[in-house]
């Protein structure tokens, strides 16, 4: 089986491509040694058999807006195993009451039209219904919901920017971002502040729409964040998300993405840097359920500090219908200190054998010596050095974004992050 050209825009390497997916485990493997990663580096591109990964890719609850079809969690269920329950201040449980306030300034271009409407909008729940508890319980809890619709053919030449500032309490919402076809938009959600915040974001994309959605999470340490993002991509549409996560105490985020019609596209990125006693957690799911469709998935961490901790969580779902996808997923992470803790977890699940290409691959290790030694051969001090490396691993993945103001100013933070580390 060999797979089709990569069609525009940057993309991960893919580890044997060349081959036959039995194969490109061992390739994966011999890659991740080139790079000098530590013994017990979890990295696979084998294909998972689908009844060993249907726990993982499958929820132990069926999706539903009513918070009532989902069991409080306990910690021992597979999508909770890594989550700190006790951190959550009651968003799982129930007991989290809307008492806080947070701040909301929606930026929209001419012809872009910004609503704020009750639960009972027919363009409410149309991406997707909430996968666990939390969710259920956000979409039970909002008061009003906003609604941004793109109109069909409009080419925005500025971003819809929604800035969210946290300012204490429990709060919940709901966002639908309505894209006509042929819509091309950027759309920026920025969290800062102190929060314990519940959230759901849909985007619906009408056929050959383009859309480039940038999530950035800049909390404050003592917030609390979980929202689940669902993308309904329509008939030849294309889909970019790129998530930025730096702060915050626990941050869980659920990435998901559905196909409405052939021809597709999801990009998904993201990046996170996980200090001190944070938890940072992106639980991604893809679910191919149309023909000829393909989603790129490639996702970087760096960790330091005592008790960092992230979790990333890749599934994707090709189904039976879904002949002739295309799809890859990646997972990297540089661990800064000792101290810090990093699950990766990539699930691949096929129900058909007519397809373009399909693997994934996660690594986790330390700095490179080599890459550092010949830096500082150089003159550079090892801070310098360290910088430089760190900065180099997630430029690709912030060039992105396509903002520079907004790529400056993430470069900046995980600058400022790698200063604290060694001051």
């Amino acid at each position: 089986m060999r797979p089709n050209p990569r069609r525009g825009g940057w993309s991960p390497p893919r580890p044997g491509k060349d081959l036959d997916l039995t194969q490109k485990a061992s390739t994966t493997t011999a890659m991740a040694e080139a790079q000098n990663l530590p013994v017990g580096s979890n990295t696979t591109g084998a294909i998972a058999v689908a009844a060993e990964s249907t726990t993982a890719t499958r929820m132990s609850a069926p999706p539903s807006f009513d918070v009532a079809d989902f069991p409080v969690p306990h910690g021992r269920e597979e999508e909770w195993r890594f989550t700190p329950l006790d951190r959550l201040k009651g968003l799982h449980d129930g007991t989290a009451q809307a008492t806080g306030t947070i701040k909301t300034d929606v930026s929209a271009p001419d012809g872009v039209t910004v609503e704020s409407v009750p639960r009972d909008d027919a363009r409410i729940g149309r991406a997707g219904k909430p996968i666990d508890r939390v969710a259920a319980q956000a979409f039970s809890s909002f008061e009003k919901a906003t609604v941004v619709t793109v109109p069909k053919e409009a080419v925005l030449t500025e971003p819809v920017t929604v800035h969210l500032h946290g300012e204490g309490g429990v709060t919940y919402g709901h966002t639908v971002f309505d894209i006509g076809a042929f819509a091309e938009a950027v759309i920026v959600i920025d969290h800062t502040g102190d929060a314990v915040r519940s959230a759901n974001v849909e985007f619906v994309l009408g056929d050959g729409a383009k859309v480039t959605f940038v999530s950035v999470q800049d909390w404050d340490d003592s917030a609390v964040h979980c929202s689940q993002h669902n993308a309904l991509i329509g008939r030849d549409a294309t889909f970019k998300s790129v998530v930025v996560t730096f702060g915050g105490g626990v941050v869980r985020l659920n990435p998901r993405v559905n196909y409405a019609g052939p021809g597709g596209e999801a990009e998904l990125y993201g990046l996170y840097f996980t200090d001190s006693g944070q938890h940072q957690e992106h639980r991604l799911m893809v679910d191919h359920d149309a023909p000829n469709c393909r989603s790129n998935v490639a996702y970087k961490g760096a960790l330091q500090g005592e008790d960092a901790h992230a979790v990333w969580i890749g599934d994707v779902l090709i189904q039976a219908a879904a002949t002739g996808t295309d799809t890859y997923e990646l997972n990297r992470n540089l661990v800064l200190t000792d101290g810090a803790r990093v699950d990766s977890v990539p699930n691949l699940e096929i129900e058909t054998g007519e397809i373009v290409g399909a693997g994934h691959a996660s690594a986790t290790g330390r700095f490179d010596d080599e890459q550092l030694f010949y830096l500082m051969a150089r003159g550079l001090p090892e801070s310098e050095a360290r910088r430089i490396v760190v900065r180099g691993f997630f430029a690709e993945l912030v060039q992105q974004i396509g903002l520079p103001e907004l790529e400056e100013r993430l470069i900046t933070k995980i600058e400022t992050e790698l200063a604290a580390s060694v001051a």
